[in-house]
């Protein structure tokens, strides 16, 4: 299991690596000087000795490979260098997004895992039936709608007819609790739809694929009951593709969540990447996608150490 975990640990580096180092060129074959369009805002022509002088003072002038590696030095030291705009560092602005974008998947995570899989766990044992229907409709239907509608529809009932929740903004946690939860519970909401339509889809198929396995019939034929056939045999094994697809939706997710941020005002990561991307922000762009990608990585590693952990033949590669 040991070796297992190391030789995972390997590869996440190498893959954060190679996300990083593609990233970085990438942006530079983006159309734009940062230098001109800092200066000028997008509207008028720059001065040419200033635009010179800023890209002097942003290091843009040095050649490529000499910025990837300063880079990447910076990187390894824990320093993602300061924003072109406002010369803010760029660590500090993530560490205070991240963990709002996080509160909204986590939470989104926990509702539809929730729901999800005791959902998609009854359609299948009733495979075929009126419930069967009435839930794979029901994923159908929440997988197959934009998420800035549902965000329009929850205002519009939750905040705006039944006036239940506040239609969006932002508290601090330390500022007012209470407050704080109420502004999560719709976004959280609305990234949980989605969520759960692919967690009960999945767990539906993969409790399909248990229950027609020799050990279950075995199982049954010795007369146990089936909820102890369900929590014993079938759930455990069952989970294995369910939490493999919720790492990757939640990975997705932490940088995929601009238009719920958009939508009711909440100062996460992912606007703030949009924001950094129309800049041309390079240092900017770049310590966002990297820490996106480790919390990709990061999370596949988790999935894959639980899975082991649920099935020990996965980390003797049988």
């Amino acid at each position: 299991m040991l070796r297992y975990i190391a030789f995972r640990s390997l590869v996440a580096l190498f893959l954060v690596w190679i996300v990083v180092t593609i990233v970085f060129l990438l942006l530079h074959l983006i159309p734009g000087d940062p230098a001109e369009l800092l200066l000028s805002g997008g509207n008028v022509a720059a001065d040419p000795q200033a635009v010179a002088a800023m890209r002097e003072k942003m290091g843009l002038n040095a050649p490529l490979w000499q910025q990837y590696l300063d880079h990447m030095a910076g990187v390894l030291s824990g320093d993602l260098g300061v924003s072109f705009r406002d010369g803010a560092p760029v660590i500090e602005q993530i560490a205070l997004r991240l963990p709002r974008t996080l509160e909204v998947i986590i939470a989104a995570a926990l509702i539809a895992t929730g729901i999800g899989v005791p959902l998609g766990t009854y359609a299948a044992i009733r495979t075929d039936g009126k419930a069967d229907a009435v839930i794979s409709l029901f994923a159908s239907a929440a997988l197959s709608t934009p998420v800035f509608v549902v965000g329009s529809v929850v205002i519009l009932i939750f905040a705006q007819q039944l006036r239940w929740l506040p239609a969006g903004g932002f508290v601090a946690f330390t500022e007012d609790p209470a407050e704080h939860l109420k502004l999560l519970l719709l976004p959280a909401g609305t990234v949980a739809l989605s969520l759960l339509a692919v967690i009960t889809r999945m767990s539906r198929a993969s409790v399909l694929e248990v229950l027609q396995r020799d050990y279950v019939r075995t199982a049954r034929a010795k007369g146990l009951p089936v909820r102890a056939v369900l929590r014993r045999h079938v759930v455990r094994n069952a989970l294995i593709p369910v939490l493999t697809v919720l790492g990757l939706e939640m990975g997705t997710l932490i940088g995929g969540t601009v238009l719920v941020e958009f939508v009711f005002n909440w100062p996460g990561l992912s606007g703030y990447l949009v924001s950094a991307v129309d800049a041309r922000d390079y240092p900017e762009v770049v310590g966002i996608v990297m820490t996106i990608s480790v919390l990709f990585v990061l999370l596949n590693l988790v999935v894959d150490v639980v899975n082991a952990a649920l099935d020990p033949r996965i980390s003797l590669g049988r």
